[in-house]
């Protein structure tokens, strides 16, 4: 291990062996890493042709390691090397022997639900924008309008999540006139023949403990905001190019592989240029996400050809496996469902962790207030600004 210096901020820096070695992989997908943004290098003041890396920054790259932000108690999700778990009930396995209402109800620790009459409204210009914009115009009316929105107890929040989970696959199939499951009703109005892919990837997104939505969705339970705010707050992280919208990205990614010649050659000249190769590689799975192997089996011959092949090519080259995110966008390209069904899903099915860690955080009873660990100037100095 090499002594840091003062431009390092006096942190202790790995080699790239040394770095390979910590996070279980290779030097390889190390550069990947590297060329994809996901870890930094710095010059070595020794030997200007070698890299150097934070070993704080790489132990927060470990599965099981705290990553940036709180840690909060959680019951609900465990990640555990290779698997997910919801309420230590295997999620790979609950994806394909139960329905969404059976995992809401694990997720939830809660049952009987009861289906409403949905006032589903919309207005004009509405119909025409993406689900995340039409569900995000919703969510504040409808919520307005249901006089439980502020019963904050255990089984009423339930209630209302079921309200808002049916709401929301209403506004996706753009009908008030739902199925008896949500997975019905989605593949009435996307892709007949397809329901237990549709209803094995809810259940998959259901929750991945303390996301960026969730944290979000959990600081605005501990305001004391109602469960539609909720869901909404959740929607405004998850759209974010760098969690649900990552599906757009991939999407993006391989028409622009397919338009090439030469598939091999265009992921090498991405990677040449220091282009991210999205949906590939999960830091808390170093052995590949269980949601994606899943669903990406369950798809089987019906992957797109060329897909498959950007698939295999993608896990040569980065030695790395495929994300949940791939995983949706193939299922979407599988049994051609719209172009923004992948974030959809994702949204649809992370509403069933958003309420249950809204019930978690309203019966904590206190609201999430983390400090700020000041590293501006000194107050009274040179550098600190002065009000004019």
């Amino acid at each position: 291990m090499y002594a840091s210096s003062s431009s390092y901020r006096a942190v202790d820096m790995l080699t790239a062996e040394e770095t390979a070695k910590r996070l279980g992989i290779s030097v390889a997908t190390l550069y990947a890493y590297v060329s994809r943004g996901l870890i930094h290098s710095y010059p070595d003041p020794k030997n200007p042709r070698n890299r150097l890396y934070s070993e704080d920054e790489v132990d927060r790259r470990i599965p099981g390691k705290p990553l940036h932000g709180p840690v909060l108690e959680s019951a609900i999700t465990l990640i555990d090397g290779d698997h997910l778990y919801y309420r230590g009930q295997d999620a790979i396995e609950l994806a394909t022997t139960k329905s969404i209402e059976e995992v809401a109800s694990i997720v939830w620790n809660a049952s009987g639900f009861s289906s409403t009459q949905l006032h589903v409204i919309s207005g004009r210009g509405v119909e025409a924008l993406p689900f995340m914009n039409r569900a995000a115009s919703i969510l504040p009316v409808v919520g307005a309008r249901d006089p439980l929105a502020y019963d904050l107890r255990h089984h009423a929040v339930a209630q209302t999540g079921w309200r808002i989970l049916n709401l929301l696959t209403s506004v996706a199939a753009e009908t008030s006139e739902l199925a008896d499951a949500i997975d019905d009703t989605l593949q009435k109005k996307w892709a007949p023949k397809s329901r237990d892919l549709l209803r094995a990837a809810l259940i998959l997104c259901a929750d991945h403990e303390l996301n960026v939505s969730s944290f979000v969705a959990r600081c605005v339970a501990s305001a004391g905001s109602n469960p539609y705010a909720v869901v909404a707050g959740g929607l405004a992280a998850l759209e974010g190019n760098k969690h649900g919208g990552m599906t757009a990205r991939v999407s993006t990614m391989l028409d622009e592989l397919e338009r090439a010649r030469d598939l091999r050659a265009a992921i090498r000249e991405r990677m040449r240029r220091g282009e991210s190769i999205f949906g590939f590689g999960h830091r808390l799975y170093p052995n590949g996400d269980p949601r994606a192997e899943l669903l990406l089996s369950m798809i089987g011959k019906r992957l797109p050809r060329f897909v498959a092949h950007a698939l295999l090519v993608c896990e040569e080259l980065l030695g790395e496996k495929p994300t949940i995110d791939f995983a949706l966008v193939a299922l979407a390209r599988a049994v051609k469902l719209p172009d923004d069904a992948p974030i959809t899903i994702f949204a649809i099915g992370r509403t069933i962790g958003w309420i249950g860690h809204a019930i978690e955080q309203y019966a904590r009873d206190e609201i999430i207030r983390p400090r700020a660990r000041y590293v501006g100037p000194p107050p009274g100095s040179a550098g600190s600004a002065k009000a004019t």
